[in-house]
């Protein structure tokens, strides 16, 4: 891809929303790292399975230590005075935390059994100095004598070394097995055609720790080797998660174009997207480059999350939705419905299909605030303010946002998060056309999962959209939530949707 064609690409890869008013948001740019402008990542960062055992390794380091932790102070308090006792335990406690700090991330190893024992005793050694010193240190300062320091410290080398190089090995020895490698290959699909993409694929698939299974090749029209369009590669995306997509077009042609539409094309599709590096250069290309095995790739898109952030998301939705279930969403529950059920007939919740993650429909729950005779399931019509349709009890519960509360349980399904993106019905539209049509980047929404509040909510951009303005300026929050994302980030808002946008003037 020349200069030209980059520069257009990088262009258009801007979304359009940026164009909006970003009023309340300090950047004014989305980088590439989720909504598709390209800049540097000398980093590189590697989705491929060794980063995600690189963390399974760490939790068992983290765990081995611990224990071992345990097992010496409830060996030794046997044999300790009481105080003492307390005071072991207090030091083991610290020791674990600062081998924690100076510990490093353990890798995947090949080497034999023998050579890999040898190899992890190397590496724990300069990590658990340093705990063992603080231990030490701590048991003298609080009152132990010098026989019982210089006792417990050897203990604890010999019992921590112990079981850290047997953690580490085993771990090594299990993350190595064929079925545990083959369980977590992750899918790529490849876009090209004839004999280049077919030995790209076989590369991917038969190469050493590439670690990747090739879903299938895609091109549209006919072309040898090739049985599958780019319309097979979305659908089948929204069936099975696919790791990433490689463009892979031979050699010496002009790909340009092509290369720019499919770009814009694989916006709605969750997962990295990469290219051969001879079909990109030019002295401005500065692109992140991704390795499987021995071939690599320069990164034109990224997930906005990652797994481990993805983990963590999920794991703040599950702690806060189960609390808030517990504490009062259940006894509001009975509330609410009684309420309804005594002003009008028909079910207490109003299950509509919207769109989320990876562009998959599912149901959502809401309290209904509608007359059951005029409720508009795939809301052909959006809700307006004075709406005649909403009930007296309705228009409460949506003044107050009580309507949404169900959709914890969407959150509990782990079809939406606490925040996001809020998802909008099949047949929403802004002047006369859908919200996908509209704007082009819209799709790129359903890269996380759409949320019960957001950044666009609480900067004002709720209720009807009126105009393609009102779609560019949600839209705008929505990409810049994906961009920023953080644990931090989700807290802020949460607390600041509890704060002010509980009762709402956008709120109707």
């Amino acid at each position: 891809m020349n200069d030209s064609s980059f520069s257009r690409l990088r262009r258009q890869s801007i979304p359009e929303a940026t164009l909006a008013s970003n009023e309340g948001w300090p950047g004014q740019q989305f980088g590439y790292y989720g909504a598709g402008e390209f800049q540097p990542d000398p980093a590189s960062r590697d989705h491929g399975d060794a980063r995600k055992f690189q963390w399974v390794l760490r939790l068992v380091d983290v765990a081995a230590i611990a224990m071992m932790a345990l097992v010496v102070t409830y060996l030794e308090a046997r044999t300790l005075p009481h105080q003492h006792a307390v005071w072991l335990s207090v030091a083991n406690l610290v020791s674990v935390l600062v081998y924690c700090l100076c510990s490093r991330h353990p890798t995947l190893s090949e080497r034999s059994l023998p050579g890999l024992i040898l190899q992890q005793f190397v590496l724990v050694t300069p990590s658990l100095l340093p705990a063992v010193i603080v231990q030490a240190g701590i048991f003298s300062w609080l009152g132990a004598s010098g026989q019982d320091v210089w006792r417990e410290s050897i203990v604890w080398t010999v019992v921590s070394m112990a079981g850290l190089v047997a953690s580490r090995s085993g771990g090594n020895f299990l993350l190595r097995r064929d079925s545990v490698q083959q369980r977590n290959r992750r899918k790529v699909a490849i876009i090209g055609y004839g004999d280049y993409a077919a030995r790209v694929a076989d590369r991917l698939n038969n190469g050493p720790r590439t670690g990747v299974s090739v879903v299938g090749i895609f091109h549209d029209g006919a072309a040898r080797g090739v049985n599958q369009t780019i319309d097979d590669l979305i659908n089948i995306s929204r069936q099975t998660q696919i790791h990433g997509i490689v463009i892979a077009y031979p050699p010496g042609a002009g790909h340009e174009d092509e290369i720019l539409n499919l770009t814009l094309r694989l916006r709605c599709i969750f997962c990295d997207v990469l290219v051969m590096p001879h079909l990109v250069h030019g002295p401005d290309v500065a692109l992140p480059i991704q390795s499987f095995g021995a071939m690599s790739f320069m990164v034109l898109r990224r997930c906005p999350l990652d797994e481990a952030q993805l983990f963590a998301k999920r794991a703040l939705d599950l702690a806060v939705s189960l609390v808030a279930c517990v504490t009062f969403f259940l006894p509001l529950f009975v509330i609410v419905a009684a309420a309804i059920k005594l002003e009008s007939r028909g079910p207490v919740l109003f299950r509509q299909p919207r769109r989320g993650f990876n562009n998959v429909n599912f149901t959502v729950f809401k309290f209904r605030t509608m007359y059951t005779c005029q409720t508009d399931l795939f809301s052909d019509r959006q809700t307006s303010r004075g709406d005649p349709r909403v009930t007296r009890v309705g228009r409460w519960l949506r003044r107050l946002s009580i309507d949404e509360l169900p959709q914890i349980l969407n959150v509990l399904r782990g079809e939406m998060s606490l925040v996001g993106p809020r998802p909008h019905a099949l047949n929403t539209r802004v002047e006369g056309e859908l919200l996908s049509d509209a704007i082009g980047d819209y799709l790129m929404r359903y890269q996380v999962k759409p949320g019960i509040t957001g950044w666009a909510q609480i900067n004002g951009s709720r209720g009807e959209l009126l105009t393609r303005e009102d779609l560019r300026r949600r839209l705008a929050y929505d990409l810049a939530y994906i961009q920023y994302w953080s644990i931090w980030f989700d807290l802020k808002i949460m607390a600041i949707t509890a704060a002010r946008e509980i009762v709402s003037k956008h709120a109707f």
